[in-house]
């Protein structure tokens, strides 16, 4: 019986962005640094998370930018369950992050943007 997602793994283009945008839109801490096995070898890796629950982080090993795409497989985005949205829309604005949906349907309020490496992010309110 599975009990719950303990993390997801992003490659990222820079380690210290991206751990710093997730440490001021959430809170997170960081949890683990240190080294991962990539195709060229070792490359720069970091957790960052709260409680039982992380992002794990790999630095690319190229340049690029992820675009998630509903027309053809692949992962298209990951969401948290939020208290209260508005709370992270007021963040969201301090960081100069654009949301570029925001819905309200049935179970509950949304929003999606994307993070520093095009990752798009849901958050929703229950």
């Amino acid at each position: 019986m599975i009990k719950k997602i303990e993390h997801v793994n992003i490659t990222v283009s820079n380690i210290e962005e991206s751990c710093d945008f997730y440490f001021k839109l959430f809170g997170f801490e960081k949890k683990w640094e240190g080294t991962a096995v990539a195709e060229i070898g070792k490359v720069r890796a970091c957790h960052v998370g709260l409680g039982d629950i992380y992002l794990s982080f790999f630095e690319a090993e190229k340049t690029g930018k992820y675009k998630p795409n509903y027309g053809i497989n692949g992962v298209n985005h990951f969401a948290f369950v939020v208290d209260n949205l508005s709370e992270y829309r007021k963040k969201l604005n301090k960081l100069n992050i654009n949301i570029h949906i925001d819905e309200d349907y049935d179970p509950g309020l949304r929003i999606y943007f994307y993070d520093p490496n095009g990752v798009e992010i849901e958050l929703v309110e229950y």
